[in-house]
């Protein structure tokens, strides 16, 4: 039997958007994200599914279920994310020479206060029943009036709702941020700023699929520089009216290289696309020639789910088609591996690596805040559970301070442009009438968390799961 360390907990991740939506009242139509799934053009071209998120597992009026369930299955910890839109659906009227004081003013006479009465309804429950609350204060979505991402599809890309390419969304995000302390700090143990940064920055300027769809490296940079900024603000004015850790979660991927020669692939690629975000808020540089936001961060989640290959190609690297991320769905990668049902490979060695490199690089505690597969049979995830598991459990042996696994999810949910076809959850919904209903992959978390560790009659499960045993449904 290996023992988790002490402390140690486990848990979920879940996200408002994808979650909370799902019965009538529950609809929340002010984010960027929620226009952008609802537009025409976008759905005829199929940047989105189609499917809407006001038919999801309705999280927001069911929430007493999900905690229960997740009680059940031996759980203590949960990363929760609540929405900007649905607490400010209009625009409160912050302007740039507006102080701390007066903006928190403004703030609070612009509330929702049904929203966060709710919100203090699902964090209370959450504490009554013993759970350790991260509370997660952006997850992608933007309120309409600070980002219209049709206007800027289209070509807007200066003036007001341009979102984070606007460097006033630095202060907009800062004050709401420390408003949501304000009114919900004694029920929440941790904060994050954000949930993948990166995800954002890099996806809304590069993937028609993502608000705004408008493709500009330029344009990324600038979002890129104004999210680093908004934590390190955001950071900055928690701390001033909360002792509680403050963090930020980033979206990894182990990278290996194809070859012995494309090692320094993987320094290259590890430096652009995980370090240069990171590095300034740890004072190990500077965002921009003597401009310092260093020494604002309290902890790491790190969100995994695979891997990238990567070759050298001159000075620069390239990924490499056929493993990790860059796998076709329900098929076998280049390395005789199952992928997902979005196409990811099983590689639960790189969570391993990626959180050895965090704890090396940073010296700051670490927890994985998501990780888990798209596998609407079931048929992976038993492996994936435990092997990753397994992996978390060998980064904190060879001396990490890991101090909790969160599976993403703990019931299906709304996967944004994809919809609800890729299906993450512990628990099955039947969106039809909004059920719950365990997977046998909740049976084997809960024997783990029941265990404290990986029990020895789970072991076998800590493998590759044999293909030729596959079958898609």
């Amino acid at each position: 039997m290996r023992k988790f360390p002490s402390g140690f907990m486990i848990g979920w991740s879940q996200a408002g958007f994808q979650s909370e939506m799902g019965l009538p009242g529950s609809e929340d139509p002010n984010s960027d994200w929620f226009a952008w799934v609802h537009d025409e053009e976008n759905i005829a071209t199929g940047r989105v599914s189609g499917d809407l998120p006001e038919n999801g597992p309705a999280y927001w009026f069911n929430f007493r279920s999900f905690h229960e369930n997740a009680k059940k299955m031996g759980m203590n910890v949960v990363r929760l994310g609540i929405e900007w839109s649905r607490l400010f659906p209009n625009d409160p009227g912050i302007s740039s020479s507006d102080d701390h004081v007066s903006a928190l003013e403004k703030l609070d006479r612009s509330v929702n206060a049904a929203a966060l009465h709710h919100y203090r309804e699902i964090l209370a429950d959450l504490k009554h029943m013993g759970f350790h609350v991260i509370l997660n204060l952006y997850h992608w979505t933007m309120p309409l009036w600070l980002h219209d991402p049709i206007s800027v599809r289209k070509g807007r890309i200066a003036g007001p709702a341009i979102g984070w390419l606007d460097s006033f969304a630095v202060k907009q995000f800062a004050f709401f941020c420390v408003f949501s302390a304000k009114a919900l700090d004694d029920l929440v143990d941790e904060y994050s700023t954000m949930n993948e940064p990166n995800v954002v920055y890099s996806s809304a300027y590069a993937s028609p699929g993502w608000p705004p769809g408008y493709l500009s490296f330029d344009l990324s940079k600038r979002a890129r520089e104004n999210m680093i900024k908004a934590h390190a603000a955001a950071y900055d004015m928690l701390k001033s009216v909360t002792s509680k850790p403050v963090g930020i979660i980033y979206a990894n991927a182990s990278f290996t290289p194809l070859r012995k020669e494309d090692e320094r692939a993987v320094g290259l690629a590890e430096t652009a696309e995980r370090w240069s975000f990171l590095d300034p808020l740890v004072g190990l540089s500077e965002l921009q020639a003597g401009e310092e936001v260093s020494r604002r961060l309290d902890w790491i989640g790190v969100n995994y789910y695979s891997r990238t290959m990567v070759r050298l190609q001159g000075d620069a690297y390239r990924s490499v088609p056929g493993y990790g991320y860059a796998c076709e769905r329900d098929s076998i990668s280049l390395d005789g591996r199952p992928t997902s049902d979005v196409g990811w490979e099983f590689y639960p060695d790189g969570l391993r690596d990626v959180l050895q490199k965090y704890w090396a690089r940073y010296r700051v505690p670490l927890y994985v805040t998501e990780n888990g597969i798209a596998d609407d049979g079931d048929y992976i995830r038993p492996y994936y559970l435990v092997s990753h598991i397994s992996s978390t459990l060998e980064a904190a042996e060879s001396g990490v301070d890991v101090r909790g696994y969160l599976h993403w999810s703990l019931a299906d949910n709304y996967e944004w442009s994809s919809g609800f076809r890729p299906r993450f959850g512990l628990l099955r919904v039947d969106y039809s009438n909004k059920s719950l209903n365990w997977t046998p992959s909740a049976l084997v978390l809960m024997e783990i968390a029941g265990a404290g560790g990986i029990p020895s009659e789970l072991e076998h499960l800590n493998s590759i799961p044999p293909t030729h045993q596959l079958r898609r449904g």
